[in-house]
């Protein structure tokens, strides 16, 4: 199993800072810190002190639905960029991404759902048949 988890470690890896890369590239500034967490078909990155000094002016100003609304505007628009190097190091299809942010504390999450592996079997809902998908995508 030790091969197994250095693996792991270096999706991780390469996970937490292609998306900071991505938001450097974009926003102009990356988070200070940022963490990916793999379990099974999951992926999620967790990502500190990620505003740029116009954002933080907006949230002092008590703006934050604005940055909220600007950040997934820019989610919607990175999407394919996110999980194209999310597919990159994992080497699985990603099946449903979403993105939310946080202000105090400053902070991301970038969640990504990967396609599920035949021996991970197919997950089941509470009444035994396959889990609903609500009717559509969510992001």
């Amino acid at each position: 199993m030790p091969g197994a988890l250095s693996e792991r470690g270096r999706q991780a890896s390469l996970i937490s800072n292609a998306i900071t890369r991505l938001h450097r590239d974009h926003y102009g500034r990356g988070a200070t810190t940022a963490r990916t967490v793999i379990q099974r078909n999951y992926v999620v990155t967790f990502l500190d002190d990620i505003y740029t000094p116009v954002e933080r002016t907006l949230i002092e100003a008590g703006q934050t639905e604005a940055v909220r609304d600007t950040r997934q505007i820019f989610q919607q628009a990175m999407r394919p960029s996110f999980v194209e190097a999310v597919e990159n190091a994992m080497g699985r299809t990603v099946i449903a991404f979403m993105s939310q942010v946080h202000f105090a504390p400053d902070m991301a999450a970038e969640v990504f759902v990967l396609e599920p592996r035949p021996e991970d079997g197919v997950p089941q809902s509470v009444d035994g048949g396959p889990p609903s998908d609500g009717g559509g995508p969510v992001s």
